[in-house]
């Protein structure tokens, strides 16, 4: 079983992290399904972000909207890692994080947002890996996550 706490930033109501590799803030959602980047996709491609799609349909922010879909070489949260991991950006100007973690990254994970102590517990079991596999798919017209050991 492997371990990890991340600080959570406790100037904000919601739970918002700082990733220092990328030196940015993003917010878990645990009810978005899709990781979102919601600022501008010059930063997405400095970072690394390659776009696969123009024009990708997805539901969300109270609607169905279309985004741009992109693969990041390697994204780290903590001790998990995600290789080529899928992200949809969609410039939403008034939002005040850059980037939406959705808790279907957290799949087959026990994870805990700690708002007393401000702290984001993740325990990745015996049978699962720390390295993880997130992709969107298009099944019959209904997208869907899917999030699962990389090994």
């Amino acid at each position: 079983m492997n371990q990890f706490t991340l600080p959570l930033r406790e100037e904000f109501q919601r739970p918002v992290i700082y990733l220092s590799e990328l030196n940015l803030d993003a917010m878990l959602d645990t009810g978005s399904i899709f990781p979102v980047w919601c600022t501008k996709e010059a930063i997405l491609r400095e970072l690394g972000g390659e776009k696969i799609d123009d024009a990708f349909p997805f539901g969300g922010f109270g609607g169905m909207t279309t985004g741009k879909l992109y693969s990041l070489p390697v994204f780290r949260l903590g001790n998990l890692v995600y290789p080529h991991m899928k992200i949809i950006a969609c410039e939403y100007p008034s939002m005040t994080w850059p980037l939406i973690l959705p808790a279907t990254m957290f799949n087959h994970l026990i994870y805990e947002i700690n708002n007393k102590t401000h702290r984001l517990n993740i325990t990745v079991p015996d049978d699962e890996s720390i390295s993880r596999n997130l992709t969107i798919k298009d099944e019959n017209g209904h997208l869907r996550v899917f999030c699962t050991s990389a090994e």
